[in-house]
C-alpha cells in the first residue's frame, strides 16, 4: 500500500504537467490561427504612384512643348511661305533658310542689340538684388517692417509686361509726365525725346526689365543667404575679418549655384525678350531698329507667314541660347570648385 500511493504521488505531479502542457500547447495554436487570420498590411508602392502622377505633366508637356520643338525643326529645312494670296511650299531646301538669316538678314544685329539690352537690365539688377539681400539676412542691422519692403519690391514682378510698357510708353511719351517735370523745374528748355535716341529708348527698356525682376532675385538670394550656416560668419568674426572680406570670402563663393541659376534664368528670359520692345516702339524696333529683339525678329517672319525662316530662326534661337547657358553653369561651377 505505501508503494502504492508513493507510486500515485510521483505520477499526479506528472499528468498534472502534461495537462499544462496541452493547455499551453492549445493556447498556442489558437493564437497563431487567428494571427494567421489577421491580414497583413500590404506594400504600397510610392514610386509607382509618383509616375502615375507624373503622366499629366508629361503628357501637357508633348502635346504642347516637345511635339511643337520637333515640328519646328522639321519645317526650318522647308520653303513654307505666302505670296500674296497663294502658298508657296513645303519645299524642301535643306539649310538655305539658315544660309539666308546670316547672309541676307539681320541676324547678328538683332542679337547684340538684345544682348545688350539684357546686360544693361541684368547688371543693375543684380548688384541692387544682392545689397538688399545681405541688408535683410543681417541679423545685427535689426530691420524692422522687413517683411513689408519684401512685399513692395516684389510686387512689380506681378504686374503684367504690356501693361508696364504702356506706363513707361505715357510716363516718357514726348509730352508726357516726366518731361512737364523737368521743364517746369528748369531742368530742360524742351521736351526729350526719350524714344527717338538709341541710348534712350535702349535704358527704358532696360529700367522696366531691371524693375519688374530685381524683387524676385533678391528674393532668391535671400533664401541662398540664409541657407549659409552661421557658425561661418561667426568663426570668420572672430578672426577678426571685416564685413566686405565675410560677403567676398564666404558669401559669395557658397551662393553661386544660386546666381548660376538666376544668371542662366536671367539670360534665357533676356534672349526671349519680346513684350516690352514690342510695346514701347509700336512693333517697329526704332530707332534705326536698334531696339529690335530676336524675338521681334521672329514674329515678323510668323506674321509674314514666312513659316520656314521663322522656323530656322527658332533653331539658332534655340542654339544660341542653350550654349550660351551651358557656358554661365560651367564658368559659375569651375570657380566654385577652385
Amino acid at each position: 500500500m505505501f508503494f502504492q500511493k508513493k507510486g500515485r504521488r510521483e505520477i499526479q505531479p506528472a499528468i498534472r504537467s502534461e495537462q499544462k502542457d496541452h493547455v499551453f500547447h492549445g493556447m498556442e495554436m489558437r493564437m497563431k490561427m487567428k494571427a494567421s487570420k489577421v491580414r497583413k498590411p500590404k506594400h504600397v508602392s510610392y514610386t509607382k504612384w509618383g509616375y502615375i502622377f507624373l503622366i499629366p505633366f508629361f503628357s501637357v508637356y508633348a502635346v504642347f512643348s516637345f511635339i511643337p520643338m520637333i515640328s519646328t525643326f522639321y519645317y526650318s529645312f522647308f520653303e513654307n511661305f505666302m505670296s500674296g494670296l497663294r502658298m508657296i511650299g513645303p519645299k524642301y531646301v535643306g539649310l538655305d533658310n539658315f544660309v539666308k538669316l546670316f547672309t541676307e538678314g539681320d541676324l547678328l544685329k538683332y542679337t547684340e542689340n538684345t544682348l545688350i539690352m539684357w546686360v544693361m537690365g541684368f547688371v543693375p539688377q543684380i548688384l541692387v538684388s544682392l545689397l538688399l539681400a545681405a541688408w535683410f539676412t543681417n541679423t545685427r542691422l535689426k530691420l524692422k517692417f522687413t517683411g513689408f519692403f519684401k512685399t513692395v519690391i516684389y510686387m512689380p514682378n506681378l504686374i503684367m509686361a504690356s501693361a508696364f510698357a504702356m506706363l513707361f510708353f505715357t510716363l516718357f511719351a514726348n509730352n508726357g509726365p516726366v518731361n512737364m517735370m523737368l521743364m517746369n523745374l528748369g531742368l530742360t528748355k524742351e521736351s526729350i525725346h526719350f524714344m527717338s535716341s538709341t541710348i534712350g529708348a535702349r535704358s527704358l527698356i532696360a529700367m522696366m526689365n531691371f524693375l519688374m525682376w530685381f524683387g524676385n532675385t533678391t528674393i532668391l538670394l535671400m533664401a541662398g543667404m540664409m541657407g549659409i550656416d552661421v557658425a561661418l560668419f561667426e568663426a570668420a568674426e572672430v578672426d577678426g575679418a571685416t564685413p566686405w572680406q565675410i560677403f567676398s570670402g564666404i558669401t559669395m563663393p557658397l551662393l553661386r549655384p544660386i546666381m548660376a541659376y538666376v544668371m542662366v534664368t536671367s539670360l534665357i528670359g533676356g534672349l526671349q525678350m519680346f513684350d516690352l520692345p514690342q510695346i514701347l516702339t509700336n512693333g517697329q524696333g526704332g530707332p534705326d531698329r536698334t531696339t529690335m529683339t530676336l524675338i521681334m525678329y521672329l514674329n515678323n517672319h510668323l506674321f509674314s507667314k514666312n513659316y520656314g525662316m521663322a522656323g530656322a530662326l527658332s533653331v539658332i534661337l534655340f542654339v544660341i541660347t542653350g550654349a550660351l547657358s551651358i557656358l554661365v553653369f560651367k564658368v559659375l561651377m569651375r570657380q566654385r570648385e577652385s
